[in-house]
C-alpha cells in the first residue's frame, strides 16, 4: 500500500472517527471502503454501442415478428 495524506474539515474528521469507533475498523479502512464504493474503474465502451437502431423501441414485445422479419421460422429459409 502506498501512504498518502488527506486533508478533512474537522465535521467531517468527527464523522470519521465515530464510524471507525462504531464499527471497530482503523480510519484507514474506513477511508479506503469508502473510496473503493465511490471510485468504479471505467470500462471502456465499445465504439459500436449504439451504433445500431432497429427503428423500434418494443423489438422484446414483437419478438415473433422482428424473428419472422429475420427469416426465421419461415419454412422457405429453412
Amino acid at each position: 500500500m502506498k501512504r498518502t495524506t488527506i486533508y478533512l474539515d474537522p465535521e467531517l474528521e468527527l464523522l470519521l472517527k465515530l464510524e471507525a469507533r462504531r464499527s471497530k475498523k482503523p480510519v484507514a479502512e474506513i477511508i479506503r471502503e469508502v473510496l473503493r464504493k465511490g471510485i468504479t474503474p471505467k470500462r471502456p465502451r465499445s465504439r459500436y454501442a449504439g451504433a445500431f437502431d432497429s427503428g423500434h423501441t418494443t423489438d422484446a414485445e414483437r419478438f415473433e415478428e422482428v424473428l419472422e422479419e429475420l427469416g426465421f421460422g419461415d419454412p422457405e429459409n429453412s
